[in-house]
């Protein structure tokens, strides 16, 4: 993928900013699409070796007038920008309506509107719920058990449908859990991290039994590339995962092994999701990515966590 003009909303933030850093060094002209602020700070980009190769247009991805004018132009637009925080999404439902479903919206019907060549919308594993069976497929059911994943559940399906009604070009990939550098120190992995360089010899956490597939967030990157690439996904989703897990008590302990540091696990209530909404498994079916393209992860969890740790260990 070379020589396209490129819009990625939300590119200033943890998978984004990546994903900008690689399209921008396989020759395509980027702009970013980011949350407004007063001081003008690009986020991640602020101090990327790409800073002077794109572009950065600050808005609100929950109004049209603004998203409508920063695609224009753009062939290809990669829609990233969402709230993530699940637990704020027990706080505030509304916002997640807004920002995940209104936005989405906002970005097919500009794109629509313009007629651009291809959307990529980024939805996430938490749509599937608890695993019903495993690996999961993109063909297992879809459970909101939180606010968060009943809105990008939302946002999905009006994808599907701006397909399927207007013809748009979209396809939908569908990370798991995705952990790298920059990653929010709300997430798990940043969690564990920070507070055994911390040193205060102990983890607070919430549930360690539930499983996750992780992918590092280069991978999770490289594979929404390829799945821009292949004309066969268009107005499908597609799955990004390693087809395997680990629990939250097995991460502990890897990360442990990294530091080189023993911590005691203390369960902290704040932290535990509603009984009937945490997501005890998930580990994805990677069948279609692997089969339709020349994807694959190239970065093992150890390797990852290693380099993950040694980046929180500078900032």
């Amino acid at each position: 993928m070379q020589n396209k003009n490129i819009l990625v909303t939300g590119g200033c933030g943890f998978i984004g900013s990546h994903l900008v850093e690689m399209l921008v060094k396989n020759g395509n002209k980027v702009t970013c699409f980011d949350r407004y602020n007063p001081n003008n700070h690009w986020g991640w980009l602020e101090n990327s070796d790409v800073k002077d190769d794109i572009e950065v247009i600050l808005g609100d991805i929950r109004d049209f007038d603004s998203v409508h004018n920063a695609i224009k132009g753009a062939e290809l637009v990669f829609h990233l920008a969402a709230l993530i925080g699940i637990p704020y999404s027990y706080v505030s439902p509304l916002a997640y309506i807004r920002t995940n479903i209104e936005g989405t919206y906002n970005v097919l019907e500009s794109a629509r509107l313009q007629n651009t060549d291809q959307v990529i919308t980024t939805s996430t594993s938490e749509t599937y719920g608890t695993a019903q069976y495993v690996p999961i497929d993109e063909g297992h059911p879809l459970i909101g058990q939180s606010p968060y994943s009943a809105t990008k559940i939302s946002a999905d399906q009006i994808a599907y449908s701006y397909f399927r009604s207007f013809d748009l070009p979209v396809k939908i990939a569908r990370p798991f859990n995705t952990y790298g550098p920059r990653q929010s120190s709300r997430a798990i992995i940043p969690t564990i991290i920070t507070q055994i360089i911390e040193g205060k010899g102990e983890i607070r956490i919430g549930n360690t039994s539930p499983t996750r597939d992780l992918t590092y967030v280069l991978d999770t990157c490289g594979a929404i590339i390829e799945i821009a690439k292949q004309s066969e996904f268009m107005g499908d989703v597609v799955n990004i995962g390693t087809n395997s897990e680990i629990s939250i008590k097995e991460l502990i302990t890897k990360i442990e092994s990294i530091s080189g540091k023993k911590v005691k696990i203390v369960e902290d209530k704040e932290r535990i999701r509603p009984e009937k909404s945490e997501v005890e498994r998930l580990v994805s079916n990677n069948e279609k990515i692997i089969s339709k393209t020349n994807w694959k992860p190239k970065i093992s969890l150890e390797k990852g966590l290693i380099k993950t740790f040694q980046w929180f260990e500078k900032i």
